[in-house]
């Protein structure tokens, strides 16, 4: 095995994309990163920004939840609207390339690659200030600490859909039962 393998796998053949496909399980963990970075970090910034103000900046935080909520019922409604209209996928280039043209299209595009470095930089940066807090020995290696993990998450995107869920998906355990009725 060569090392391009190693790290990027096997070449697929075109007959094999159907073991590519994710279902709900592997793709809530592998797609469900951008919605939960974006309703995380988001509210977190905002109050961020308004703690200077102490007391005054109370009367932003409705506002701003309006807004955020807004935004969030756009994109549910217009998700419902996309899911309907290209039941077998279809995600913002494809959208707007299909409805608007091609330079709609990689204008979707490029700002969907924009989102995407800035979810990974906003997660790894939170991630690593987490542990750097918790582990304080860790500061003077905090820039180091986000590169490697840049790197390994880079490493398993480069690999697949399939297999970038399958290592960040999590099964949970299986209760049975005994002849008791006891949970085991």
């Amino acid at each position: 095995m060569s090392l391009i393998d190693l790290l990027f796998g096997r070449p697929l053949a075109t007959d094999e994309d159907r073991a590519q496909r994710v279902g709900v399980s592997s793709g809530i963990p592998i797609f469900g990163l951008d919605a939960l970075g974006s309703a995380a970090y988001g509210p977190e910034a905002a109050l961020t920004i308004l703690l200077p103000l102490g007391l005054l900046s109370a009367q932003y935080i409705v506002p701003i939840t309006l807004a955020v909520i807004g935004v969030l019922g756009i994109v549910y409604f217009s998700y419902l609207q996309t899911i309907e209209a290209y039941p077998s996928g279809g995600g913002s280039y494809t959208v707007a390339t299909q409805n608007l043209g091609t330079f709609p299209g990689l204008l979707a595009a490029a700002a969907l690659m924009i989102d995407y470095v800035l979810v990974a930089a906003v997660g790894i940066a939170a991630g690593v200030g987490a542990l750097v807090s918790a582990f304080p020995i860790l500061q003077p290696h905090t820039v180091a600490l986000c590169l490697a993990i840049l790197v390994a998450i880079t490493i398993v995107n480069l690999r697949g859909v399939s297999e970038s869920g399958a290592l960040l998906f999590i099964e949970p355990p299986v209760m049975n039962r005994n002849p008791v009725g006891e949970m085991t």
